[in-house]
């Protein structure tokens, strides 16, 4: 299979790790090796794999969806290709993609790769901090992407910071072209597309730290939550 990452990312990939890793993470990747079962799952072991190529710090694990159920039941997954990040401790950071992280999501999937190997350590304001403190029931967010939305990035980013900092909180990506059943259940039509706790509420764009987290506290209000 060719290479999908440029030699100028690679270069500028390792730079980037060099400086910013500051402990091992550990990557659980989910998969099939059914092709009618998941199309996209070669694609995107390669490229966790190049990913774990460029620095001793990045573990990637591969998993057997269907042989390995009780691994896949205590990480609560659904659906495959299906990401898992762990901090050095084997902390769940709560954050998961579902399908390939590529096109813009590829920056998202970066992003966290770095975060979590800093315990989680990301940037939210502190009234968002203080709100999260405020939870006390599970709140999963499940944001539909595609490859090609500039956009998606951040609503992503945003959902998965909230769950790093808040273990009431899960963080997930959904690329919408490969599970276009559950597109279809949410009436996903336009991305990024939030969906809380499976249609307690919903939103569309990448809002605002204050406003995203303002939706999430409107269903917890009124008594969301799985």
């Amino acid at each position: 299979m060719a290479v999908l990452l440029s030699e100028e990312d690679r270069k500028y990939l390792t730079e980037l790790f060099q400086k910013e890793l500051k402990s091992e993470i550990k990557i659980l990747f989910f998969k099939s090796d059914n092709k009618d079962e998941c199309q996209y799952c070669d694609v995107t072991q390669q490229i966790l794999g190049e990913l774990s190529e460029l620095n001793e710090k990045i573990n990637v694990e591969i998993h057997d969806f269907n042989a390995e159920k009780e691994l896949a039941e205590k990480y609560k997954l659904e659906m495959i290709p299906a990401i898992v990040m762990l901090d050095s401790k084997d902390n769940d950071m709560r954050i998961r993609f579902y399908g390939v992280p590529s096109g813009y999501e590829f920056s998202t999937l970066i992003e966290d790769v770095i975060a979590t190997s800093k315990g989680g350590e990301v940037e939210l304001s502190s009234a968002t901090l203080e709100a999260l403190e405020d939870l006390d029931r599970p709140i999963k967010l499940q944001v539909f992407v595609t490859p090609t939305c500039p956009y998606c990035p951040k609503a992503v980013l945003t959902a998965q910071k909230l769950a790093m900092k808040s273990s009431f909180i899960q963080g997930e990506m959904v690329e919408a072209n490969e599970f276009p059943e559950l597109s279809m259940k949410y009436n996903v039509s336009s991305v990024p597309h939030i969906i809380i706790n499976e249609g307690e509420g919903e939103f569309v764009g990448a809002l605002p730290e204050d406003a995203f987290v303002e939706q999430i506290m409107n269903v917890v209000k009124e008594g969301g939550g799985i």
